[in-house]
């Protein structure tokens, strides 16, 4: 199995190039973005060293599913999905925060919580909550998006100070954040699955506000199953969860949060592939077929390939 670390293409017309964290984004003539999703991984804002087998195609095909199925509540940004990892779009002004929407005390807030904290983005939590338990109704705790390191959280009304988004886009991006959360945790719901926290990201173009990025996939979203969360709760078990968050964990164990000083621990090849199959595992899981693995011998040619014919028709 052969992992996409980084793209190298040179496109007709390509105006620019963007690396992230984890996509390869390629503009075509400032109108149309082609984003490649890599297998690179990132946790506590840092890119790790090895990339995961299958996670950019695990990634794209979530999130172009669950793009598809909400595109009545908001309109979204794809135009083409021309491969496997890789999805063509309109050019959006990005807004500047992300849009977290949490409807369990589980990951981030969970440790802000057992820091004593019981405020988050200004947003009051009660007491005597334990790890993984429901919020008494989902909670919407926004961080700037930073170009470079760490996002940081920000209180609805800090944001509204620092001039970032209006609050007449602000409104809609909360309404937008709610239908979503909403919707996505239906559909997980009908494959056993509760959908814990997630995130979204907005951009505009000509006035009108669109939905950008990917959606509802493991690295946006926590899940746990729905089948014995209300028992492991009770017990005070650790839930069984597909996620990002078991890297975390695996990370935070090996002494490394993305702090200054810390190295980040060998990602031998027997936890490269185990990572591999969680993500593949919640691919089946969420979309409930059977996950088809792409060609991995010459992944770079057949996206390429695939890009250029895409392009010739829009």
């Amino acid at each position: 199995m052969k992992a996409l670390k980084e793209t190298h293409f040179s496109f007709p017309n390509q105006s620019n190039f963007y690396k992230g964290k984890v996509r390869d984004v390629y503009t075509i003539k400032e109108a149309v973005m082609v984003m490649v999703v890599s297998d690179r991984i990132s946790a506590f804002d840092v890119v790790l060293p090895e990339a995961i087998p299958f996670k950019g195609q695990v990634l794209n095909q979530i999130a172009a599913k669950f793009l598809k199925a909400t595109e009545d509540l908001v309109p979204n940004w794809v135009l083409n999905v021309c491969d496997p990892m890789v999805t063509i779009g309109r050019i959006c002004e990005p807004f500047k925060v992300e849009m977290v929407i949490r409807g369990y005390l589980a990951g981030h807030a969970w440790r802000e919580y057992q820091a004593g904290k019981r405020s988050i983005c200004g947003v009051a939590l009660p007491n005597g909550l334990k790890e993984n338990d429901k919020l008494p109704e989902p909670i919407i705790t926004p961080t700037t998006k930073a170009s470079v390191g760490h996002d940081e959280d920000i209180s609805r009304e800090d944001l509204l100070a620092t001039g970032i988004v209006s609050i007449i886009d602000y409104n809609k991006l909360e309404t937008f954040t709610h239908a979503l959360y909403k919707r996505g945790t239906e559909i997980a719901a009908k494959s056993g699955l509760i959908l814990v926290d997630t995130k979204y990201e907005f951009g505009k173009a000509d006035g009108t506000i669109y939905l950008i990025d990917e959606i509802h996939t493991p690295d946006s979203s926590r899940y746990f199953y729905t089948e014995g969360y209300e028992e492991r709760q009770r017990i005070d078990e650790p839930q069984k969860q597909l996620s990002k968050e078991f890297v975390r964990k695996w990370l935070i164990e090996n002494n490394f949060q993305g702090k200054d000083g810390q190295t980040v621990p060998v990602m031998t090849e027997e936890v490269v592939n185990s990572i591999s199959d969680r993500y593949i595992e919640l691919y089946e899981q969420i979309v409930g077929e059977k996950f088809i693995k792409a060609d991995t011998e010459s992944t770079s040619t057949r996206i390429e390939k695939n890009i250029l014919a895409a392009l010739q028709t829009l």
